[in-house]
Parts: structure tokens; sequence; C-alpha cells
């Protein structure tokens, strides 16, 4: 299904609009057939007082005696009104023309509720419409015949007509306004769902801590938030046995690895003793390496101070030159003349620097050097002359445990990854690319600290 049709919003402003759509169709049918229904009754309203008007004209000896003005309309071809008025006795009183009255002549009396009527015959040739009713009069009760030629009322229905149509055209108008109207109440009312989707999206493994808001959110979300919430602590607390049980290893490892390696050192040389000191070594790192993972899951990093950039290169230089030079290969340091200072933390940026420097050690060919760099941009580099990092995996090797095809044992894919969660901390990047002399370049870039006295 197309996910604008899966929107919430979407759906019900297509089954509001489908509403308004119907309802302005209904609105239209109703008021022009209230509009004719409407001109019928005005015609019949004013053929019953026609009546009623003629009643009066009648004396009490049984003569209809009538102004000029309406004589005079009512002898006018042109009107198409015609009346026919008889006694109680069968007797006519008068007729307009005297051929309706004959026509009159032959129909049965009337009742007190109007009858309707059509017919033609008369000169002329056209069609006539009205009623018949019996009214009071000086003379008694009298029949009374009214009608009127069709079409004599068209200039009122064209009126109601126009009316309606002005009418017609505004309804969509005003149905449109009115979703319009709509569109904006549901997105104010689907607002706070939006933001809890935003909330949602921003937890992950490092910020298991924040919890959907249910403020504002519509009554029938609260218990899914609550649900989420919930399910949210369950994974917290997960996360935080997990992370327990790694750093109670690691450092429940180190001491009897501490134990071997002294007492490796106590032996005599050989082959085998080479080896074996080598695995230890691979394990002492990857202990180091977990406890690092442990800690930078569970304590955030204090980045508040000012950090020379030349510092933390230098210390992992002299720290790992003599490991460098047992291993057939060397370190070389390229530093700053003034100080490249960032705001972070510098166990951490040393710590970054060191797993880059030991990554770039074990892949270096033998005899090879490792350059650690200290740019005025606020970065430091760490190149080697190894085989490099092909562009398809330059993002999965900053992944935890993630080792590609073929790669070797001499770490379980932690370092980099340690890497990456350092300088997230420091709101920094790590990059690869490739070296100008070959290999591979690993790039760590801070922002630069604030100068003193200066703004943000």
């Amino acid at each position: 299904m197309n996910r604008a049709v899966r929107s919430l919003q979407t759906r019900l402003v297509l089954r509001l609009a489908t509403l308004f759509i119907a309802g302005a169709a209904v609105l239209a049918g109703f008021l022009a057939w209230r509009a004719y229904d409407t001109a019928n009754s005005l015609s019949d309203r004013e053929l019953s007082l026609r009546a009623e008007d003629l009643a009066r004209y009648v004396t009490a000896d049984g003569h209809l005696v009538l102004s000029t003005a309406l004589q005079d309309a009512y002898a006018d071809p042109a009107s198409g009104d015609v009346f026919a008025i008889r006694r109680a006795d069968g007797r006519m009183v008068a007729a307009s023309p005297p051929a309706f009255g004959q026509m009159a002549q032959r129909w049965a009396a009337t009742g007190d509720d109007p009858a309707y009527l059509r017919f033609s015959g008369l000169p002329g040739g056209r069609d006539f419409y009205g009623l018949g009713l019996t009214v009071d009069s000086a003379a008694g009760p009298l029949s009374i015949w009214v009608a009127r030629a069709a079409g004599a009322t068209a200039l009122v229905h064209s009126f109601l007509e126009e009316f309606v149509f002005d009418i017609a055209w505004v309804i969509p108008l005003f149905m449109m306004l009115v979703l319009a109207v709509a569109v904006l109440a549901i997105r104010g009312a689907l607002k706070p769902l939006r933001e809890v989707s935003e909330v949602a999206s921003s937890i992950g493994p490092a910020s298991t801590s924040v919890r959907l808001p249910s403020a504002g959110v519509p009554a029938e979300i609260v218990p899914l938030v609550g649900a989420v919430n919930r399910a949210l602590d369950r994974l917290e607390q997960g996360f935080a046995v997990q992370r327990q049980f790694t750093a109670n290893a690691a450092h429940e490892l180190r001491t009897p690895l501490a134990i071997v390696t002294a007492a490796l050192d106590g032996l005599k040389a050989s082959g085998d003793l080479e080896k074996l000191k080598a695995d230890v070594a691979r394990m002492n790192r990857l202990v180091e390496q977990l406890l690092s993972v442990a800690r930078l899951d569970a304590i955030a990093l204090d980045i508040s101070a000012d950090v020379d950039l030349n510092q933390p290169a230098k210390d992992v230089v002299a720290l790992l030159a003599p490991w460098a030079v047992a291993q057939h290969r060397a370190i070389g340091l390229s530093a700053t003349e003034r100080p490249v200072m960032v705001r972070g933390n510098g166990y951490a940026i040393t710590d970054a620097v060191r797993n880059l420097v030991e990554n770039a050690v074990v892949h270096s060919p033998v005899d090879a050097e490792v350059t650690v760099a200290v740019h005025a941009d606020g970065r430091i580099s760490v190149s080697d002359r190894g085989p490099g990092v092909p562009a398809a995996q330059r993002e999965q090797i900053f992944e935890r445990f993630w080792r590609g095809a073929g790669a070797r044992t001499h770490g379980a894919g932690l370092g980099l990854p340690i890497v990456a969660e350092i300088m997230k901390a420091h709101g920094g990047t790590v990059t690869v690319g490739d070296a100008p002399d070959g290999g591979a370049i690993f790039s760590l870039a801070f922002s630069p600290a604030p100068r003193a006295g200066g703004r943000g």
C-alpha cells in the first residue's frame, strides 16, 4: 500500500473530503428542490388569495363588481390569468374569458380544500393550470376557479433558479474552506504523535534512558506510549546487565592475564614462548578494549577540558614506539610548532589515537613506518603503508565486532568502533581514505576550542 494512503492524516482528510463532497451535492440538490417547491407554493398561495379577493367583489345579489384596474388586468390576453365564479345553485356569476366560464359550468362543485387542475382548449391554444375552491361571500358560498397560463411564472422560476445557482457555486468554496480548516485541525491534533515519533527515532543503544513523552498525546495513544516506555525500561535494564557483565568479565581477566604475562617473562626464551607471549598480548589488548567499550557505554565522557592535540599524539608515539620496533615497524610523529587546542577529554583522545596506531602497525608490512601527524585545523591523522581499506568497507569497519573476510586474527573488531564512539562523544568525525604513498590514512577531526573571552 502506498505510504501516503497508509498515513492516518491522509485517511482522515480523504474521508472528510468524501463527506464534504457528498454533503455539498446533497445540499445543492436540497436547495434546488426547495426553490422549485417554494415557487410552486407561492403560485398556489397567490391563486388562493386571488380567489378570496374575487369573492369579496361579489355583491349580495350575485353580481361581480370589479374595479377598472382589475377589469383591465383580467381582460388583457397577455396576462394569462383566467377565472370563473359559480353560485351554489349552479348559476354562473362571472367568467373571464367567457369560454372558460362555459368550460367551468360543466365541472362539479368545489370543496373547502383546493382542487388542482390543468386544462387547455381556450382560445390561443395555451395550457393552463390552477385550482378551484369554495369561498364564502356576500352572496353565499361560491365555487371559484382561478388559473394562469403555463409559463406565466417563468420570471419567478428564473429568479429562484438564478438564486440557487448563485448559492450553488458558493457551496464548494465553503466546503473547501471547511476542509482546509479540518486539515489544519487534524495536523494540529497529530502534532504530538509526530513529536513522539521524533523522540522515538532518537533512541538507540547510547540513549536508552530516553522515554516517549505522553503530554498532549491523544488518550487513545497514551496506552501505546506507556507500553513502549515499559519496553524501553526492560531494554535499558538488559543493556545495563550486559555492560556490567562485560566490565566485570574484563576486570576479572586482567589479574590472571597479568600473572600469566609475568610468569612468561621469567621463562627461557624459545619460539613457542614468543607465540604464547603474542597470544597473551592479544588477550590483554582485547580485555583493555572491552573495558573501554564498557566505560563508553556506561559513563558520559567529560569533554570540557582544553586539550592540545600534540600531547596525546606524543604520548601514544612514546608509548607504542618500543612495541612497534619489536614488531619490526617504526612510528613517526609530525607535530605542529604551535598548540592545536580542542575541547575534549585528553585520556579518551589518547585512547583513540592509540587504537589507530596499533591497528596501523599490525596492518603495515615489515620495516614500514606508521606516521602520526597533527594538523593546525584540528585534526590528527594516522597513515600506514598497508593494503588500505576498500571503499565498500569504509563504513563497516567502524561497526563493533565486524571483521572483513580473510582478516587476520590479531583483534576482535573493537578498536575502530571505540575510536568512532570517542569521536562521536566529542562531536567530531573519524574518516578513512587512501594515503598518498599507499596504504590507509585515518583522520580524527575535532572542533577547535573556543578562545578565552570569545563567544561560542
